[in-house]
């Protein structure tokens, strides 16, 4: 999480719903997850005895969407991305927890303060885009918090390995030497206008092929699905809030509003005793009665050495932030200018004095205060359609007359496996419902499926087929094209075996070769698999050349090695490669880490 507050290539808060070991996954990669969602049963994993549902699961996936980091289309295999980065999460828990590695409530309020997605416009802590913030990505103040602190403790843990591995100068050099190599060569991209002439494909290679590749060619178990969904976002955008409400939600809102406040704090404990506190915060109430200024007072007094040089001002407070719920009452209840009376806390006495409120003309913040009203308007409607919902598709012999009663439209896909399509039909638990055995062979209609806290839906199987292997002739195309690929891709290795023989004994055959002079590794004009074979050849004698090929789908590309020689190095370039090579170690000692707790941690995947 902490990286990505740093790089803000990306919203930093959409790293976080999908795991604060992003990072550590991206460099390392996951086992692929097979039929993640095929078992019944709500559990989809355990690690170290911690249970990991598919609610929890799919929670993360609707963040991830909501936020537009993850394109929709996407869904199915973020779900099993999610899952991996969840085990890893839960085995990295487990070790913070046992390293008794802590973060205090003031320190993680004091993060949250000051993270700039949560700033407005003049740069300071906006509560309102706070909880809005938090709102689109289905979290409570509560749940990010501690989400927020795990993520914290586990970085401290990855920082800590990072910068305890180190490199030695030999091979910093090396390293040095290898990326700054510059290579000399030519190379020419055979394709299927080169042979001869083109392959042909006959009626015994393209069965022979389909015999032989069988399992490309399944249809795999299939239905036609009705469905009607009851979604908790429908039902709000049909509800009509009225001015007077809007007005008195905004009223009660801006009494919440964050404001600017100073104070002066007299400690007592070790050195001081309650009496003798209390005695001085007399003291500057009585010069504060006498029209002292508070900033000055502040100065003098206050035992709080952040804020007491600059008057007292502790900045922005937003509700809960400090986590002293006695300083928030009293600070929440002046009006600008108001200096309240002694307030005790577990770290002292102040005196409050609120300098400004921040409030949010109405129409600015109305659209969201609709929204708001609008939910929770919808909440009882919601649950009482749930319950009907339950109610009616168990008793009724078909869905019609369910989306009828409900008003709810009646859905139907077209053909679909087990895997699910895009979409509802992919979420977990839909297509598990769609293959019971009471759904599928008895016919009946589903439970309510809970999709998310705001979704129900219920199925009932349309039509049913087998598996089957689909017939030559359904397939014939893509069968015809699979043999021409591969017999294209042959010819043109066998062309360029028959070239490179040319070349070596002294022939030159009429070849248009393209010139790479003097590139280096970073070189990204040139093709991919053309560099990656050129890097690989071995050094060629003096006057001589050394010839290799490169291999890319249905294209091959014939490789002439010409020389090799030390790029240019200087103390920025040596630099920029020292740092990478100090990364890979870093990455590798996390790697190690992580490797570590999936061996010795106990998993399992249901």
């Amino acid at each position: 999480m902490l990286q990505s507050i740093r790089d803000r290539s990306q919203s930093w808060i959409a790293k976080v719903i999908i795991g604060a070991v992003v990072i550590a996954l991206a460099l390392f990669g996951v086992e692929s997850l097979i039929g993640l969602f095929g078992q019944s049963g709500d559990e989809v994993a355990k690690v170290n005895g911690q249970s990991i549902n598919r609610q929890e699961v799919e929670r993360t996936v609707q963040r991830a969407i909501r936020s537009g980091q993850v394109p929709p289309e996407q869904e199915r295999q973020l779900r099993g991305q999610v899952l991996d980065q969840m085990i890893v999460q839960r085995l990295m828990n487990s070790y913070v927890e046992d390293g008794g590695l802590a973060m205090s409530d003031q320190q993680l309020d004091q993060m949250i303060v000051n993270l700039p997605d949560f700033h407005n416009d003049e740069g300071k802590f906006d509560s309102q885009l706070y909880q809005l913030r938090l709102q689109q990505m289905g979290y409570t103040p509560l749940a990010f918090r501690d989400q927020l602190r795990q993520d914290l403790l586990n970085q401290q843990v990855q920082q800590g390995l990072a910068a305890s591995d180190f490199g030695l100068p030999g091979e910093q050099q090396r390293l040095i030497e290898l990326q700054t190599q510059a290579r000399t060569f030519r190379y020419h991209t055979l394709t299927a206008a080169d042979l001869e002439s083109p392959v042909e494909v006959s009626d015994a290679e393209e069965s022979a092929y389909y015999s032989e590749h069988q399992q490309e060619f399944q249809r795999p178990e299939q239905v036609k699905i009705n469905y009607v969904m009851l979604d908790r976002k429908s039902l709000v955008d049909d509800v009509t809030v009225d001015e007077d409400e809007l007005r008195a939600a905004w009223d009660s809102q801006q009494a919440e509003a964050p404001r600017t406040v100073s104070h002066i704090m007299v400690t007592f404990g070790a050195d001081r005793s309650r009496e003798e506190a209390m005695s001085i915060i007399d003291e500057v109430k009585n010069r504060l009665a006498d029209g002292d200024s508070f900033a000055d007072l502040a100065a003098e007094y206050s035992d709080d050495v952040g804020s007491a040089d600059n008057g007292g001002d502790m900045g922005e407070l937003v509700r809960g932030s400090l986590g002293l719920p006695a300083f928030d009452d009293a600070a929440f209840a002046l009006g600008e200018g108001d200096v309240s009376d002694v307030v005790e806390t577990d770290n002292g006495l102040h005196l409050i004095k609120v300098t400004s409120i921040t409030q949010q003309p109405f129409e600015e913040v109305r659209d969201q205060l609709r929204q708001q009203l609008a939910e929770s308007q919808v909440a009882s409607t919601f649950n009482d359609k749930a319950q009907q919902l339950i109610d009616e598709s168990y008793a009724a012999d078909d869905l019609a007359s369910v989306a009828d009663d409900l008003g709810l439209e009646l859905q139907n896909s077209d053909w679909v496996g087990r895997d699910g399509e895009e979409g509802v039909l992919s979420e977990p638990g839909v297509m598990d419902a769609a293959f019971s055995s009471e759904v599928l062979e008895d016919g009946y209609n589903s439970e309510v499926i809970e999709l998310d806290d705001d979704r129900r839906l219920v199925l009932r199987v349309a039509d049913h087929r087998e598996a089957t292997t689909l017939p030559l002739e359904e397939v014939k195309d893509q069968v015809t094209e699979a043999v021409q690929n591969d017999k294209t891709r042959k010819a043109l290795l066998a062309l360029a075996e028959e070239r490179v023989a040319q070349l070596q004994s002294g022939e030159t055959p009429d070849i248009e070769w393209q010139l790479a002079d003097d590139v280096t590794r970073q070189q990204a004009q040139l093709p991919d698999t053309v560099m990656q074979a050129a890097f690989r050849l071995p050094h060629p004698e003096p006057d001589a050349v050394v010839y290799g090929r490169a291999v890319d789908g249905d294209q091959v590309s014939l490789i002439a090695l010409e020389e090799v020689a030390q790029g240019e190095s200087n103390e920025q370039i040596d630099s920029l490669f020292t740092n990478m090579g100090e990364q890979v170690r870093r990455r590798s000692a996390v790697q190690g880490w992580v490797e570590y707790l999936q061996q010795t941690g106990d998993i399992e995947r249901q």
